[in-house]
């Protein structure tokens, strides 16, 4: 077993740095490579498997197998103590493979494969711990994503119209057929789906319930980024269609309202998941403008702070007895530092703090985003969202690492988890340095945006108002916050994610599931149960206890039986 998981580790990590080298010399020499493998071949039917390796794909790769490596090491640690630790190794590896056919896809029927995978094996990471809350989600990420599923078995039966499911070959001359804009609208809902946004976006928290290694990976580079990377591939499709304003406007909502709920939120991992959210949010949102390189670029960023705040959160989780509720927690910085050091920078890329990874793709895009012509309100949302980002990142920070410890008397915790650190460290490398490195590798030329003063500080005037906020929230009791959001109705909306799990979820399945108890009262267990197997039956049996009743060898029954019987017979040859 010892061996398996050092073999799986350095396949994956040196797959990585493979990757990245044929990367730099495909992006030096402009290069792509489409290559065809013809797997069977019967008289006109030709079976063909594609693969297209460019700069785009390779990097992501890269970065995949990257996380996947490490997260794999980390959970050497985290999940020692599992029984079926080679069934848990094993399922993390379909996922990272699943993603990668996904990646390396230019073909629909492979997509789906990859795709479908994805949806299949987190199914069975997320109800990996059995029992009803983990089915509970397991079962609402599964049938979440089946939407996305279908969607794309839809898109496969209408690109048949052009002879080729190899899409690039003609998604860009083809783009003003009525074909390609269903296409289009099937693409743009595969993906909504997939990367959770409204009204898909109640899957996203509920699959917290996944192990802790298994959240770092989806959460970061897996599964949710699956939606955006499918967007970017079919952007020059999607640029100029109304349904990509359709679009801008549910991820702007859902950037707004994942930072809003992330502030009501007191699960640790519930709060990182929610901040996932907010970041796919402000990915869709640049993708709609018409920006793909720059969506690409905060995907791959946001990607290594994102798996390294999951891995910090499970080693806290780890240590306090699985507890995840951060108001038991307090002071963590004295007693973890190194733990501390990783969460806080984790924690300052997320908010986009100067020079960290995140700064250099998030700031890019909110200049974009001020730099463009659009109405007041994706400008009021786009902004708000940010200084909300800095609000629940700062709250958590507080409340975690400033606060006083809350749980118990007696405690003991340390910060000598060789195994987890050293995997964390590798991440906090990179979330140091991959903005800086990858805003020059990516970009044939530098963005230079210039802006009025304020607009250009806009930034900074919401991150610190957020700072402020999440600083006077921490110190707040609940009943207070209620208070402050002046009616404890307005707050239960804000907290349950705008009611979109019951609007959406349970809503829905509660009215088809009370369609189908009426149908089955009246129809299985009522009018069908009467005129089949219950009515037959109960007519067969009342006869049998009617025979029953003269065979009991009863000589006056047998002698009137006899005599009725003979005089039925002789009216009978009267009539006759």
């Amino acid at each position: 077993m010892k061996y398996l998981f050092v073999l799986f580790i350095f396949f994956l990590f040196f797959f990585s740095i493979m990757n990245f080298m044929v990367m730099v010399y495909f992006i030096m020499n402009n290069l792509s490579l489409f290559l065809e493998w013809e797997i069977i071949s019967f008289n006109s039917m030709s079976i063909v498997m594609s693969v297209l390796l460019d700069w785009m794909s390779l990097l992501f790769m890269m970065f995949v197998s990257l996380i996947s490596s490490v997260v794999i090491f980390y959970s050497k640690s985290y999940m020692s103590s599992e029984l079926n630790l080679n069934r848990f190794i094993i399922l993390v590896l379909m996922f990272v493979f699943s993603m990668m056919l996904l990646i390396i896809s230019p073909n629909l029927i492979s997509i789906l494969l990859g795709w479908d995978g994805l949806g299949l094996v987190s199914y069975c990471l997320v109800v990996y711990y059995q029992n009803l809350k983990s089915y509970n989600a397991g079962m609402l990420t599964a049938l979440s994503n089946r939407i996305g599923d279908v969607m794309i078995l839809m898109v496969i039966c209408w690109v048949m119209n052009y002879g080729s499911w190899n899409y690039l070959f003609y998604i860009d001359f083809m783009k003003n057929d009525y074909v390609m804009f269903i296409v289009g609208i099937m693409i743009i809902l595969a993906a909504m789906t997939k990367s959770a946004q409204i009204p898909f976006s109640s899957w996203l928290p509920a699959a917290m319930a996944a192990p802790t290694p298994v959240s770092a990976l989806v959460h970061s580079s897996t599964l949710v980024t699956a939606g955006v990377y499918l967007l970017i591939r079919f952007n020059y499709l999607l640029v100029d269609m109304f349904f990509f304003k359709v679009l801008l406007f549910l991820s702007v909502l859902t950037m707004f309202m994942s930072g809003i709920s992330a502030n009501y939120e007191f699960d640790l991992k519930k709060i990182i998941a929610l901040s996932t959210l907010s970041q796919l949010g402000l990915m869709m949102s640049i993708l709609s403008l018409g920006f793909p390189d720059v969506a690409f670029f905060h995907l791959l960023t946001h990607a290594m702070f994102k798996a390294l705040l999951f891995m910090c959160a499970g080693i806290i989780i780890h240590m306090l007895n699985d507890i995840q509720d951060i108001r038991y927690m307090g002071g963590m910085s004295i007693f973890i530092p190194m733990t501390s050091l990783c969460l806080n920078i984790s924690n300052l890329a997320l908010c986009g703090v100067p020079f960290l990874s995140g700064f250099y793709s998030k700031d890019l895009i909110l200049e974009l985003v001020s730099f463009n012509n659009f109405n007041i309100m994706i400008f009021i949302l786009f902004y708000l969202s940010t200084g909300l980002t800095v609000f629940y990142t700062f709250r958590l920070i507080m409340y975690v690492m400033v606060n006083e410890f809350n749980l118990m008397v007696v405690y003991n915790l340390y910060d000598e988890d060789y195994i987890m650190l050293n995997s964390m460290f590798v991440l906090l490398f990179m979330s140091l340095l991959s903005g800086s490195f990858l805003s020059w590798m990516i970009f044939c030329y530098p963005y230079m945006i210039y802006l009025p003063f304020n607009l250009k500080l806009m930034v900074i005037y919401v991150s610190v108002l957020g700072l402020v906020f999440g600083y006077l929230i921490s110190n707040m009791e609940i009943i207070s916050m209620n208070k402050f959001m002046m009616t404890y109705n307005l707050s239960n909306f804000l907290c349950l994610m705008w009611f979109m799990p019951n609007l959406f979820t349970y809503g829905l399945s509660y009215t088809y599931m009370n369609f189908s108890q009426v149908l089955f009262k009246n129809i299985d267990m009522g009018w069908s149960e009467i005129y089949s197997g219950c009515g037959m039956i109960n007519i067969l049996k009342s006869y049998s206890i009617f025979y029953n009743i003269y065979q009991m060898n009863n000589f006056k029954i047998y002698l009137f039986s006899f005599i009725l019987w003979f005089m039925i017979l002789f009216m009978f040859f009267l009539i006759i």
